[in-house]
């Protein structure tokens, strides 16, 4: 008879090692031509907290952001996003550790269709496997 209840329960897969460096209300630089400067992260879907524990997202992770610099087009507007960098180090399955020297996101649709037409600086090799169209833009993978 199997145990019922240990399941995730369908949200985020458990990615051992990487560390959850931005939480709620973080800024990311946002690192696509979209016409968004800066972003803010306001949610973070599919993540099962405790009450008042606050969600947290790590490299490779879509975030809900409100784009708080930027142009007049697209700004106070909310989009979803994929973090691409983050500051916080974080180990690899073979035992490196990686940071970025900025907190960066690429804003993207609901199914992964990326807004802008190129990406900004390096994005980790974590966002690059789980997000193709991200990978595709990309002009360094770390």
């Amino acid at each position: 008879m199997a145990k019922r209840g240990k399941g995730l329960g369908g949200g985020i897969t458990y990615r051992p090692g990487i560390s959850a460096g931005l939480q709620h209300e973080s800024l990311l630089k946002c690192a696509d031509n979209s016409g968004a400067k800066v972003v803010m992260i306001i949610g973070v879907p599919r993540v099962k907290t405790r009450i008042r524990r606050v969600a947290s997202a790590s490299v490779g992770d879509k975030v809900i952001v409100s784009v708080k610099e930027g142009t007049p087009e697209v700004r106070r507007q909310i989009f979803h996003a994929v973090i691409v960098r983050q500051r916080k180090p974080f180990r690899r399955g073979d035992g490196t550790w990686i940071q970025f020297e900025d907190n960066a996101g690429v804003i993207v649709t609901e199914e992964g269709e990326t807004k802008g037409t190129e990406i900004r600086g390096p994005v980790a090799k974590e966002a690059a496997e789980r997000w193709p169209k991200v990978a595709g833009l990309a002009s360094i993978v770390l």
